[in-house]
């Protein structure tokens, strides 16, 4: 039987954290975009806050449209007619590209060519299997917010 010598351990400095335990975070946060936000020491219970609300009726073109930052991610806001609001999920269906605003009343998904109507985000023509998904959003003031 042989006798192996034991590797001696990595000392823990102050903080507690050992070379092994950093040297492993910092091949994870490289090699991984997000990987240390990921790994914050939150409280773990509170709701992400919400972006703000608030875009400008006035921003968003008639007859197109703009992708902004949701509560839930990218929303794209339409004004099929002048005054009328219309906020759908910006992922598309298929595999979650995000869409382009709508051109001549149709919503294109840039990576496999889905098309939804530009009003209402019904599905024209996949590979998609479904239309784009509503976000509930309300005017205020002039501005667009999430309900």
């Amino acid at each position: 039987m042989t006798s192996e010598t034991p590797l001696p351990a990595l000392d823990a400095g102050p903080t507690g954290l050992t070379r092994r335990r950093a040297l492993c975070g910092l091949v994870v946060a490289l090699a991984v975009p997000g990987a240390l936000a990921a790994c914050s020491s939150g409280d773990g219970g509170a709701p992400p806050t919400p972006p703000p609300s608030g875009t400008p009726v006035s921003s968003i073109p008639v007859g197109s449209g703009t992708v902004v930052e949701g509560p839930n991610g990218p929303v794209l806001l339409v004004q099929p007619t002048a005054g009328v609001i219309k906020a759908f999920n910006a992922s598309c269906p298929h595999q979650g590209t995000t869409v382009d605003p709508p051109v001549g009343g149709t919503i294109t998904c840039p990576n496999h060519g889905s098309q939804f109507d530009g009003a209402s985000g019904a599905l024209k023509r996949g590979p998609a299997a479904t239309g784009l998904t509503p976000v509930s959003t309300r005017v205020v003031n002039g501005s667009v917010e999430f309900a």
